[in-house]
């Protein structure tokens, strides 16, 4: 789930010289419109729902805060250019393997995505670079996970939205900890999370992340980290420690500057919540209407 701004007399006038690609997938019916200040850029929608954006010109090119933010934890989760093992939950319109691929040359990526025609749409409309090492496999994210060795990845991102919704089996404890099963020592958790109001969603998966790893942080835009809008929230996880001074400055640095929580004030953030157990757990919060 993703909000993005646009110039509508823009988009009209770039609208009549390039075809929407369209067509009806799993979750609804996929569209790319295109991005009228970019002559080969794609944001990706299911139901009108914005999910990605794709510049196949610039793949290292992160338009939405929340991926550009996933982009930051990415470049430090290990130095420079070293080759990274990523395994995304949730496919989409892959811009964050797309975004390693061309970041760091020579990584092994591994996708999970449940509807296997938004994949193939995403394929034939925006096609991978031959020479990228990048696996899809179809099956729900947590299947998928429970199938990846131990130690076998650097990082692993979840980002699942199904009807703009986090599904409740990716929400808990056992969920995040078979994905720390599957990093290496040192390696990152991440993930893409929504809500607002009171963020009780937020809290609770903050508890959940410190149930399994030593450290956590959480990412957003100020106004949501404070309740004011609904949006989403990056959350990252380690049991090494985070790089939180060089993600603050990055973060604080991008074109809608966002806020990092960590330490003592996350934990008053998420004083009293209770980690979210399969037996509790429950979809994150539905945008209200009008988000998109």
């Amino acid at each position: 789930m993703a909000r993005r701004r646009r110039d509508d007399a823009g988009r009209r006038r770039t609208r009549q010289h390039r075809e929407e690609p369209a067509e009806p997938v799993g979750g609804g019916l996929a569209r790319l419109e295109p991005d009228p200040d970019r002559p080969r850029a794609w944001t990706l929608t299911v139901d009108d729902a914005p999910q990605s954006h794709v510049d196949l010109d610039d793949p290292a090119y992160l338009d939405f805060a929340y991926q550009r933010r996933l982009g930051h934890v990415l470049d430090l989760a290990a130095p420079p250019g070293r080759p990274l093992r990523v395994l995304h939950l949730g496919g989409g319109a892959l811009t964050l393997a797309r975004y390693v691929a061309v970041t760091r040359p020579r990584s092994t990526q591994q996708a999970a995505e449940t509807d296997t025609a938004l994949t193939a749409f995403v394929r034939r409309a925006l096609p991978l670079d031959a020479g990228w090492r990048i696996r899809v496999r179809s099956g729900d994210a947590r299947a998928v996970l429970a199938r990846v060795p131990d130690g076998w990845a650097d990082v692993v991102l979840s980002d699942v939205f199904h009807g703009a919704r986090t599904p409740a089996h990716l929400t808990s404890v056992e969920f995040v900890a078979d994905g720390r099963r599957v990093l290496r020592p040192g390696g990152v958790w991440a993930a893409n999370l929504a809500d607002g109001g009171g963020l009780t969603h937020l809290r609770g998966q903050v508890a959940t992340a410190g149930e399994v790893f030593r450290e956590v942080c959480a990412v957003a835009d100020p106004a949501v980290l404070r309740g004011r809008r609904f949006g989403n929230v990056v959350l990252a996880a380690s049991d090494a420690g985070l790089d939180v001074a060089e993600l603050t400055r990055r973060v604080a640095g991008d074109p809608h500057p966002g806020r990092v929580e960590h330490g003592a004030a996350l934990a008053a953030f998420a004083a009293g919540a209770k980690p979210v157990t399969d037996a509790t757990a429950a979809p994150s919060p539905a945008p209200p209407a009008g988000s998109f």
